[in-house]
């Protein structure tokens, strides 16, 4: 099976195309500058902004399945540039999915919404079920919003072969700054370096929050595209993807000090907060797991090793951020 991942040089996009590649696909990637993306992987320069461009790099690529992972995806630049974000991922989005209805009929693809759909989450909610209402607290997330309902009306409407998937928050090796674990052992990194004071300067540390390894979170993406592309599954159906455990912020930070080679103090900085917070926010994942037997199993414990692993790699000047 040929797969096309838009995005590919991304955080999540790079994980997924290693996964893909050593699941037995033929993967091509999508990146808006030209760049040598993951090894084994023919990367093709698109702008997602422009209809034309999407429709030959989709022909030229003929893939079985579209895994479109292209956003603007930090929330706090959201609140910054709301309409820059909703046009972005609702543009790029409905792209896909007109190349795929008016083009290439037989096609698949993901459609990548976001555990903060949710929002604004009661506690007798709790964990969020694919039937919680929608209560989205940024633009990121009302962004999200659309592209997730698109892939449903595509597939109602037109019979596009959609799979929503409504990740909650992943971290790992990778991921770039403007997202927690990032930001904590980049801080983390450059203290261990000397280049920065021994602070870690952090916002709520009570909120608490479901996070997955990056590497879970693509073979959950993979193992639906392969039961989708089998008749396994119908189409334009929407699955969490998360743990299904609430770790307070305070607990990631004491894991990372755990990991970190010198004494720090911790700060809380009014700039690190958000303007609208959830206390508690979890997933539920069990329509995946009845899906196609989906299980988290990389340890939290571990994926913040590998994190300030390679944030310490970033620091030393080893490998360049992502």
């Amino acid at each position: 099976m040929r797969a096309l991942v838009t995005g590919v040089n991304g955080f999540v996009g790079r994980h997924l195309a290693r996964h893909l590649l050593e699941s037995g696909w033929e993967v091509w990637g999508a990146s808006l500058h030209l760049a040598e993306g993951p090894p084994g992987v023919k990367v093709l320069a698109l702008d997602l902004s422009q209809p034309d461009a999407v429709l030959s790099a989709f022909e030229q690529a003929k893939p079985d399945f579209v895994f479109h992972l292209a956003a603007q995806a930090a929330v706090a630049a959201s609140h910054q540039q709301p309409w820059r974000t909703i046009s972005a991922n609702v543009g790029m989005q409905t792209h896909v999915l007109e190349t795929l209805r008016q083009h290439l009929p037989g096609t698949a693809t993901l459609v990548v919404g976001s555990g903060d759909e949710y929002g604004l989450a009661q506690v007798a909610d709790l964990p969020l079920r694919e039937d919680a209402p929608l209560r989205p607290l940024s633009p990121y997330a009302v962004s999200k919003v659309a592209q997730d309902y698109l892939g449903l009306q595509y597939a109602l409407a037109y019979g596009v072969h959609t799979v929503r998937v409504r990740p909650f928050n992943h971290i790992g090796p990778g991921q770039g700054l403007g997202f927690v674990a990032a930001d904590f052992a980049h801080q983390l990194a450059l203290a261990e370096a000397g280049r920065e004071p021994p602070v870690i300067r952090v916002g709520n540390l009570s909120a608490q929050r479901d996070f997955t390894d990056v590497r879970d979170v693509v073979c959950a993406y993979g193992a639906l595209a392969q039961a989708a592309l089998e008749d396994r599954l119908p189409w334009g159906e929407v699955y969490n993807v998360a743990s299904g455990r609430a770790v307070a912020i305070s607990d990631l930070v004491e894991m990372l000090l755990h990991e970190c080679r010198v004494k720090v103090e911790v700060v809380v900085a009014p700039e690190r907060l958000r303007p609208a917070d959830v206390p508690v926010f979890v997933g539920s994942s069990d329509k995946l797991r009845q899906a196609v037997g989906w299980e988290p199993r990389v340890p939290l414990e571990q994926t913040v090793r590998d994190v300030m692993n390679y944030w310490r790699q970033v620091v030393a000047g080893a490998i360049s951020e992502s």
